[in-house]
């Protein structure tokens, strides 16, 4: 089965890997194009095209997937299905070449979740589990036939990072498995529809933007503890604090807390610190405890390391 893989983060390396350390014959890789990044603006290949430039696998990179030139070279590679890790939206005239079509890998349990942020927000909203799909393109993004489902647990103390981690490994084994079940002629694939009992209840994972990542102090303990944690380490929590009477407000990323539960008597938002190794935000229902931290223009560090350095 010639296989063409469309991907561009970390997250689509390892399924990328699995299927070419089990000698399946990928024929083509797709990435973004090169972008500039960092203070010195240097052009940084993405983790796919590393990886297709390492095994010296044939690599397109597209501005628009539109464009008659890209869709010649892609007909060129004569796929019979295409991957889909992590990419972009694609077009009918891409996701409907391949004669077993084309499925994507999903990190969540679809229908819930779709979108482009599903690790993040299955963390920020509580949930116990989450888990992969793969399923087939269609019109709709995120709404195909369902192909495989996998869970796993969602722990109290996991974050974005380590979840992404866990779904990085377990995606990739489905994703062979998918390849596995077409070879086969296997391939039973369920509508959504057929998940959906109540249409309202469906939660979505839309994109993150800054704006969306500012704690808001209204919320409970458990809420802002699970929303530091669904954004660790990356885009990252943050709130402005004021660490002396005197200073400007300081917008400080919030990797890591820890929770307290109480009453007390002070408004949503008070900082507490000995400022020496503790540092408590005020909430509806108790404290949230600032653990790990990164103050403009420093590194991350301990909340000792940057009351001590502050000399407050």
């Amino acid at each position: 089965m010639r296989i063409v893989f469309m991907g561009t983060p970390e997250f689509a390396v390892e399924s990328l890997k699995i299927l070419v350390e089990n000698n399946y014959h990928v024929v083509g890789v797709i990435t973004m194009p090169d972008k500039p990044a960092g203070r010195g603006h240097k052009i940084q290949y993405s983790a796919v095209k590393q990886y297709a430039l390492e095994h010296n696998l044939p690599l397109l990179q597209p501005e628009k997937l539109k464009e008659e030139s890209f869709l010649e070279q892609l007909r060129a590679w004569q796929a019979d299905v295409q991957v889909v890790v992590a990419f972009r939206m694609l077009p009918e005239v891409v996701w409907n070449m391949p004669r077993y079509g084309t499925f994507n890998l999903h990190a969540s349990l679809l229908p819930q979740y779709r979108g482009a942020a599903p690790i993040n927000w299955a963390i920020i909203n509580g949930e116990k589990e989450t888990g992969a799909t793969t399923f087939f393109l269609t019109h709709e993004i995120d709404t195909g036939k369902i192909i495989l489902q996998k869970k796993i647990a969602i722990d109290e103390t996991d974050n974005a990072g380590s979840v992404h981690d866990k779904l990085m490994i377990t995606g990739a084994g489905m994703v062979k498995e998918t390849i596995d079940m077409l070879i086969d002629g296997k391939t039973d694939a369920v509508d959504q529809c057929r998940f959906i009992a109540d249409a309202t209840k469906l939660k979505s994972a839309p994109k993150i933007f800054k704006e969306t990542c500012e704690i808001n102090c209204g919320k409970s303990v458990d809420e802002v503890y699970n929303f530091v944690r669904g954004l660790s380490p990356y885009p990252t929590a943050w709130t402005l604090v004021r660490l002396a009477e005197q200073s400007e407000p300081l917008s400080l990323k919030v990797f890591d807390t820890a929770k307290e539960y109480a009453t007390h008597n002070h408004p949503h938002g008070t900082l507490i610190t000995d400022g020496k190794k503790m540092a408590k935000i005020a909430l509806s229902d108790g404290y949230i405890h600032l653990k790990s931290v990164q103050a403009p223009g420093k590194k991350r560090m301990d909340i000792g390391e940057l009351l001590r350095g502050m000399r407050i």
